[in-house]
């Protein structure tokens, strides 16, 4: 089994980043393959904290890193991203961009932030990072690629046809000064001459490595609530975070997918607004946001908190056919008794135990809770799963049993140390689990 695609399976900030570092160890490729600087991983290696946004979590382990198709790059954060790692002694050499993938300009960021103050009270909770905006031109075919950075000459005519319609956007729609040509042809001129060492068709490359036994992990950015298609629509994000997504945005066809690992914490979070079944608007939800640390690694916005939901996981699963569970932040759940797992939902006296049909019915939504022991105690590391406090075995075997998933890594912490490899993710569980 040479290929596992990462999922986050509850809406984002699952711990994604740190699953990825510790099994960069064993990979020879990582691939990011949709997303943009909207999404944030955190990683902690020998005490140093890296705050990663566009780059592959690989790049700590010096591996081949992909930006895939998929990606929605914005050049001005991903150069600085490149620059900070520089700095702190992460060579920035073996990072392969995709030719393919569409660009961010600073008029996408303009959009997103009008869009939101327009929507008012029905605003969607965007990073303001031009995200949605720029997927939206991919779409109507107006988009402007990373190849294109590489000629002036293109670049020049695709930014004047999109200038004449968003400046009479921006400035009779929105009342707001456009932008000039010049500015920014310049500006994206010389992003690309930066960019242009790392350019290559990366769809070539990995179904070439892919073909010469590499082991290669696809890295999901969001989650499966936050898909396009299978999220809590609208309250989602522009691409596709489910495991179908890592074809999409990396020409790597679905034969060529092993295996597909959902991440999930041991409660649940999400960033911006929509539905959350099993949200804590109480001394709870606060003890476990500040346990945690449950703020926005890209936005630093403080995350929704609620007890984990088995009707995501199972939803998780099904739609990307997961073949194991990454369970994070089981120490965060310390010193609560007892502990809660949603099992199902009541709307309207009907029991679901799968999400329903209209997606605002989640609004309604009772979660249906199963409650466990909790445990005082928890060990900073972990050489065994038999290091967990009893309590905690139960949980995550009850984990288990509702979602349909076995776990593969469960975490106690943001080191490498403290998280417990079970099995090879990449491989189908052991049948003896």
């Amino acid at each position: 089994m040479s290929t596992l695609v990462v999922v986050g399976a509850q809406w984002g900030d699952e711990g994604k980043g740190k699953v990825t570092d510790v099994l960069a160890a064993s990979v020879d490729v990582v691939v990011r393959y949709q997303g943009g600087p909207n999404a944030g991983h955190t990683l902690v290696v020998k005490g140093e904290k890296y705050k990663l946004h566009q780059v592959p979590a690989g790049i700590l382990h010096g591996k081949e890193c992909v930006i895939g198709n998929g990606v929605v790059l914005d050049p001005k954060t991903f150069l600085e991203e490149l620059e900070g790692l520089r700095k702190r002694g992460v060579p920035v050499d073996r990072i392969h961009l995709s030719h393919a993938a569409h660009v961010i300009f600073p008029y996408h960021q303009r959009l997103d932030e009008l869009e939101e103050e327009r929507r008012g009270s029905q605003r969607l909770g965007t990073t303001g990072r031009g995200i949605g905006p720029a997927y939206s031109d991919k779409v109507a075919r107006m988009g402007i690629r990373v190849a294109d950075l590489l000629r002036p000459e293109t670049l020049k005519a695709k930014l004047s046809r999109n200038l004449e319609q968003l400046n009479h956007l921006l400035e009779h729609v929105y009342g707001v000064e456009g932008y000039r040509l010049e500015d920014l042809l310049e500006l994206y001129t010389g992003y690309g001459e930066a960019l242009r060492p790392f350019v290559t068709d990366t769809a070539q490359f990995l179904n070439k490595a892919i073909a010469q036994g590499a082991r290669v992990l696809f890295e999901g950015a969001q989650g499966t609530m936050l898909d396009l298609d299978h999220g809590t629509y609208p309250y989602v994000t522009s691409s596709y975070p489910t495991a179908g997504g890592a074809c999409l945005g990396s020409g790597v066809g679905p034969t060529r997918i092993d295996a597909a690992m959902g991440v999930a914490k041991a409660y649940t979070s999400r960033v911006g607004d929509g539905p959350f079944p099993t949200e804590l608007k109480d001394e709870i939800g606060d003890y476990i946001r500040e346990k945690g640390g449950e703020y926005g690694t890209t936005t630093g916005r403080p995350r929704r908190i609620g007890w984990l939901d088995t009707v995501v996981l199972r939803h998780s699963k099904l739609v990307s056919g997961l073949t194991s569970l990454a369970l994070n932040h089981l120490d965060t759940l310390t010193g609560l008794h007892p502990v809660k797992i949603a099992v199902g939902y009541r709307i309207r006296g009907e029991v679901w135990e799968s999400l329903p049909l209209h997606m605002e019915d989640l609004f309604e939504a009772e979660p249906i809770y199963e409650e466990l022991e909790g445990w005082a105690e928890m060990p900073s590391a972990l050489s065994s799963f038999e290091d967990l406090p009893p309590q905690a075995q139960r949980y995550v075997k009850r984990v288990e049993e509702l979602s349909g998933l076995p776990v593969s890594m469960v975490s106690v912490g943001p080191g490498r140390e403290a998280t417990l490899v079970r099995f090879d993710p990449f491989a189908a569980a052991p049948a003896t689990r």
